[in-house]
């Protein structure tokens, strides 16, 4: 994950196609997962271009949800941007 991105990188990532958030520091393409999404792609694309965090953690995912988050990382944020 040596890849950087900044805040701007994200924001300009926020359609269901083209979906990107930020969850715990790391940078997530979710583009490709907004069909298989259990909770349907409204929420994830409502925290598109986004600090996810917090509602990632609200819903109380599985270890398994977790793991697949790491497969969907692209990049961690560049705070100093």
């Amino acid at each position: 994950m040596s890849r950087k991105l900044t805040y701007a990188d994200v924001e300009a990532h926020t359609g269901r196609h083209d979906l990107w958030v930020i969850i715990h520091g790391k940078v997530l393409d979710l583009s490709k997962f907004v069909d298989e999404h259990p909770g349907g792609e409204e929420v994830l694309v409502d925290q598109g271009g986004k600090d996810a965090s917090d509602a990632f953690e609200d819903v109380g995912h599985s270890p398994e949800a977790r793991q697949l988050l790491e497969t969907l990382v692209i990049g961690s944020l560049d705070k100093k941007v």
